[in-house]
C-alpha cells in the first residue's frame, strides 16, 4: 500500500525532536510538510507586527532547512477545515501527522480535523513534544483535578519518570526515501507570505530585535549553555539595567513557537549540570521556568474559560473597573510614570520584557493602581509579547493580579521605587523614553518632582512634553489593598475559609529561578522566587514590597489537592467583563488560535502619542 503523508506544522516549527514528523516519514512513499495560514484573518487579528514577523521568519528558516533535504515547506492559504479536504484529494493523502496541542481550543480544533480525516480514509497520528510531561497523567495523579499550587505540582512531577529523551534531527537519508517532486512554480502557490501581504505596511526589518527560526534557537541554546559556571553553581544573577534588555541567550519565544524543543533544552541543562557536579542529579528547581510553563499548561488544559474571569472555576471574581482611557494610557506608555512607560514602550517596540518588568506593569494595571481587569492586560500581551501563549499568558496574569494561584495582595510594586532599585541611574528609562534623557538621576523616576528650572533645562516639561502621573500611587495602592481585602473577606464567608488569617503565614518555599532574564524557558511565567518574610496579620500592607522579589504561586486551600477558590461570585461584585463575541469555528493559524479562546477582544482608545515611544 502506498503511504502519502502530510505533516501539519503549527507549533513545533523545527526538524529536531519532532516525533510527529518522524511518524510522517516512517515507511512513507511521499511526505509533504504543510503550514496553514489565513492571510485575510491576519489583518483583523489581535497580533502585533513583531509576533507576525517572528512567525514568518521561523517559517522561512524551516523552509530553508527543508530545502537542504531536497524538500520544501508548503504554506497553504486558508483554514484547515477548508484546506485539508482539497489536499487529501489532490495529493492522494493516506496519513496526517501533527503535534499534540494540550490547550482546550487546540483539542477542539484537532478533534474536528481527526474526524474529517477519518471520513476521507486518512490515518491520523498525533504525538506530544510541546510539553515535557503527559498533562493528563499529572491530573490523574491529583485525583483527576489539575494541581493549583506550584508546590503540589512539583510534588507530582517528582514522582514521574524523567521526560522522554528528544529524538534526533531529520536526516537527508530519511527524506530521500519519501521525496516529493517540487514544482517549478512552488513559490507562486506555497511560499511564505511577506508582512506586506498580511497588511503591515512600511515595516522596517531593522526594527526587529528577535530573529525567528530553529537555526537561531539552536545557536542561542549553545550560547546559553556556555554559561557553565553559572549552571554549575546555580547562582541567582544580580538584576541590573542590562538584565532588562533583550539577551542573545534568551529562549522564551523559541520555546513558545516550538523552534526549540523543551526536551532538548531540559536534557542539555540536566546533562551539563551532572557533568559539572560529578554526576549529581539536579534539583527540580534547575528547571524552574520550564516547570512553571508546564504548571500553567496543566491548569489550563481542561478549562476552556482559563483566559477569562467569568465562568472560570479557578479565578476569583473581582469587581474590576471599566476604564478604556486609563487602559489606553497604560498600553501605550502614557501613564506619567517613566518606569512603567519605558517597560510598555520596550514591549511595543521589541516584543519582549524582563519577567520582573512584567510583574511591575501587571501589578500597576490591576490590583496596584488602576484596578483594571487582568483580562485587558492579557490581551495587550497577547498582541505584543513574542512568547505569549494562551495558557501561560492567562495564568501569569491571574497570578500577578491575585485572581488565582497567589493571594498575597498586600505586596504591591511601587512604580517608582522598584525601578530605582533595579536601575538607579535610570539608563533604561533614557533608552526607551528619550524625552527624559537629560533629566538628572535624582528626578528621572519622578520627573514631576523636579523644579521647573530643571524640567526646562532638560527640555521636557511635565504636563507639556511628558504626561503628568495619571494617578496617585500611594493613595490608589492603599485603596486597592482594602478592596482586595474586602474581596477575600467575602470569599472567606462564602467558602468557609479563613483566607485572611491564613494567607500571610502559608508559604511554599521554592528555590530561586533558573535565569536572570527568564528567557531561558517560557518567560511569560512568573519567576520562581523565594517567598519574602510574611507578616503576622492580614491587615499589614506593604506598598513598597519590591525590595524583595515576588513570592511563588500560592493557593490557599484546606488540603494539598487545591480546591478552586473562586467558584462562588461575590454578592457585592457587579458582573465581570461580559463575553462579547461568540468564537467562530475557523482556525487560520497557530499564532491566532489563542485568541479564538477569548470571547472578548481588547478595545482601547487610541490616543495621540506624546512622543515618548
Amino acid at each position: 500500500m502506498v503511504v502519502n503523508s502530510v505533516h501539519w506544522f503549527r507549533k513545533g516549527l523545527r526538524l529536531h525532536d519532532n516525533p510527529a514528523l518522524q511518524e510522517a516519514l516512517n515507511g512513507a512513499d511521499t511526505v509533504r510538510c504543510v503550514y496553514i495560514l489565513d492571510p485575510w484573518f491576519a489583518g483583523s487579528a489581535n497580533v502585533g507586527v513583531n509576533r507576525w514577523r517572528f512567525l514568518l521568519e521561523s517559517l522561512e528558516d524551516l523552509d530553508s532547512s527543508l530545502r537542504k533535504l531536497n524538500s520544501r515547506l508548503f504554506v497553504v492559504r486558508g483554514q484547515p477545515t477548508d484546506v485539508f479536504p482539497r489536499l487529501f484529494k489532490e495529493w492522494n493523502i493516506t496519513r496526517l501527522t501533527f503535534e499534540y496541542d494540550s490547550e482546550p481550543y487546540g483539542r477542539e480544533r484537532d478533534g474536528a480535523i481527526i474526524k474529517m480525516a477519518q471520513e476521507f480514509g486518512v490515518e491520523t497520528m498525533v504525538r506530544n513534544s510541546h510539553t515535557l510531561y503527559n498533562l493528563d497523567k499529572i491530573i490523574e495523579m491529583n485525583n483527576n483535578r489539575p494541581p493549583l499550587t506550584f508546590k503540589r505540582f512539583q510534588a507530582i512531577v517528582s514522582r514521574l519518570e524523567l521526560p522522554r529523551k528528544p529524538l534526533p534531527t531529520i536526516t537527508p537519508e530519511q527524506m530521500d526515501g519519501c521525496r516529493v517532486r517540487i514544482a517549478d512554480n512552488h513559490d507562486e502557490h506555497y511560499s511564505v507570505p511577506s508582512l506586506e501581504e498580511l497588511g503591515f505596511k512600511n515595516v522596517s526589518q531593522a526594527d526587529a530585535v528577535w530573529k525567528g527560526g530553529e537555526s537561531e534557537a539552536l545557536e542561542r541554546l549553545n550560547k546559553h549553555l556556555d554559561r557553565k559556571a553559572w549552571v554549575a553553581n546555580f547562582e541567582r544573577p544580580r538584576i541590573n539595567m542590562l538584565s532588562l534588555l533583550a539577551s542573545p541567550t534568551g529562549l522564551s519565544p523559541y520555546l513558545r513557537f516550538g523552534c526549540l524543543s523543551c526536551r532538548v533544552f531540559y536534557y542539555n541543562l540536566r546533562d551539563l549540570y551532572m557533568k559539572l557536579r560529578k554526576r549529581c542529579s539536579p534539583p527540580l528547581s534547575l528547571f524552574g521556568q520550564l516547570l512553571w510553563r508546564e504548571f500553567f499548561y496543566t491548569a489550563a488544559t481542561t478549562n476552556p474559560a482559563f483566559d477569562r474571569m467569568e465562568g472560570n472555576p479557578v479565578c476569583v471574581q473581582i469587581p474590576w473597573d471599566h476604564n478604556p482611557e486609563a487602559l489606553a494610557k497604560w498600553a501605550e506608555g502614557r501613564t506619567g510614570f517613566p518606569w512603567i512607560d519605558a517597560i510598555m514602550t520596550q514591549l511595543r517596540q521589541e516584543g519582549w520584557i524582563h519577567h520582573l518588568a512584567r510583574h511591575a506593569v501587571a501589578c500597576f494595571l490591576t490590583r496596584g493602581d488602576l484596578w483594571i481587569s487582568w483580562e485587558c492586560g492579557m490581551k495587550v500581551f497577547e498582541e505584543l509579547l513574542l512568547d505569549a501563549d494562551w495558557s501561560v499568558n492567562a495564568g501569569s496574569w491571574m497570578w500577578l493580579s491575585c485572581s488565582a494561584f497567589f493571594q498575597q495582595f498586600f505586596h504591591c510594586y511601587c512604580p517608582v521605587g522598584f525601578g530605582k532599585r533595579t536601575d538607579p541611574s535610570g539608563d533604561y528609562i533614557r533608552r526607551y523614553i528619550p524625552k527624559l534623557k537629560d533629566y538628572p538621576n535624582r528626578y528621572i523616576y519622578e520627573p514631576w518632582n523636579a523644579p521647573e528650572s530643571v524640567q526646562k533645562a532638560a527640555n521636557c516639561v511635565v504636563g507639556v512634553d511628558y504626561p503628568k502621573p495619571m494617578i496617585n500611587h500611594a493613595e490608589s495602592s492603599r485603596l486597592n489593598i482594602e478592596r482586595m481585602k474586602q474581596v477575600y473577606q467575602q470569599l472567606s464567608h462564602y467558602r468557609g475559609l479563613s483566607l485572611l488569617a491564613s494567607v500571610p503565614t502559608i508559604q511554599e518555599e521554592v528555590e530561586p529561578s533558573l535565569s536572570d532574564d527568564s528567557q531561558a524557558s517560557g518567560s511569560s511565567t512568573p519567576g520562581v522566587q523565594t517567598t519574602p518574610q510574611t507578616t503576622t496579620t492580614a491587615t499589614k500592607t506593604t506598598t513598597d514590597a519590591e525590595a524583595a522579589t515576588p513570592p511563588p504561586a500560592i493557593v490557599v486551600t484546606s488540603s494539598s489537592t487545591a480546591t478552586p477558590v473562586s467558584a462562588v461570585p461575590l454578592a457585592s461584585a457587579p458582573p465581570g467583563i461580559a463575553a462579547q463575541a461568540q468564537r467562530k469555528r475557523s482556525w487560520p493559524t497557530e499564532l491566532q488560535s489563542a485568541q479564538r479562546c477569548s470571547q472578548s477582544k481588547l478595545q482601547h482608545t487610541s490616543k495621540p502619542s506624546t512622543g515618548q515611544e
